[in-house]
């Protein structure tokens, strides 16, 4: 079955997660810089079976749009150009961020290493991956 991955898309770099084959767990994949985000979906989805990418819909409280949904939906009009017939679906990723944050605390990380902004970002779209699949059911 292919897999599914989801991206915290942010302007200087990208949180990635992914499903196991079976669509049962989501995990984080890695952090990547934004400008060489294209390029590595192009070499991943050429090694593994990727049906559906869930992409972050950052919203403020108010739930208008976040200053950064302009460069997300250029983003995505990317996706749809270099990977045609990829479905791509949208995920409310508010507070994801204060809850990565959060689990790294309970998780007992440290505070060196929470200060990596990479590590923050791959839990976070594991987290929107999670909320995804949850949906699902």
């Amino acid at each position: 079955m292919p897999r599914i991955l989801a991206i915290d898309y942010g302007l200087k770099r990208s949180g990635i997660a992914i499903t196991d084959p079976l669509r049962l767990i989501a995990s984080g994949l890695t952090t990547v810089e934004t400008s060489k985000l294209i390029l590595f979906l192009s070499e991943y989805f050429a090694k593994e079976e990727v049906d559906l990418i869930v992409v972050g819909l950052p919203k403020q409280m108010d739930n208008s749009a976040s200053e950064s949904e302009p460069a997300i939906l250029k983003f995505i009009e990317s996706l749809d150009r270099n990977f045609v017939g990829l479905k791509v679906v949208r995920y409310d990723e508010r507070f994801t961020s204060k809850m990565a944050s959060q689990a790294m605390i309970s998780g007992g990380v440290k505070k060196s290493k929470r200060r990596e902004k990479g590590m923050l970002d791959k839990i976070s779209a594991t987290l929107i991956l999670q909320g995804f699949m949850e949906s699902l059911n």
